[in-house]
């Protein structure tokens, strides 16, 4: 008797998972929109109805980073209505996961550069630098806040932790 071995390749197994999940994920943001959408208009696609409140014009693309990759999303343009979207922001490039990563590397002592080129490998997307210092001043911002905020009741414990950075 022969035993057949079965050889699976793992880089090409997840590769291909991956493109499924994205092109799921794809083409359900893409369905989410549009439904968004009928529901903006009042009607369906190509559905002639007197309750309508809108009309489609179309839809332009924008590119959406996410854990999974890039994605390419259809977002509708209207005639008579501002399509707003509960599923994505309007301007946004990237998942908040995917920004957070990336705000948490650099906090972890990755430069920026580094950060961009990560970005790069991960999602194959970069983040420009000037992108990434406009973030971080509003982290620092709120941490200098919570660092400075009163501490009015009474604790019956401190804890002290110092660490000393040269600049």
């Amino acid at each position: 008797m022969s035993q057949q071995i079965l050889q699976v390749d793992q880089a090409m197994l997840e590769t291909t998972l991956d493109r499924m999940v994205r092109r799921s994920v794809e083409e359900t943001l893409n369905a989410m929109l549009d439904a968004e959408a009928d529901e903006i208009t009042g009607a369906a696609r190509y559905e002639r109805s007197g309750d309508r409140k809108a009309y489609r014009a179309g839809h332009y693309k924008r590119d959406l980073t996410v854990k999974a990759g890039k994605m390419s999303l259809k977002v509708p343009k209207l005639k008579g209505a501002v399509f707003e979207s509960a599923v994505i922001e309007r301007y946004r490039r990237r998942e908040e996961s995917v920004e957070e990563a990336l705000i948490d590397m650099y906090l972890a002592g990755v430069s920026t550069r580094q950060v961009d080129d990560v970005s790069q490998l991960l999602w194959g997307d970069r983040m420009p630098s000037q992108t990434l210092s406009d973030k971080l001043k509003r982290i620092y911002a709120d941490i200098d806040a919570w660092r400075e905020r009163p501490l009015v009741q009474e604790y019956a414990y401190v804890f002290m932790d110092g660490v000393w950075h040269k600049r």
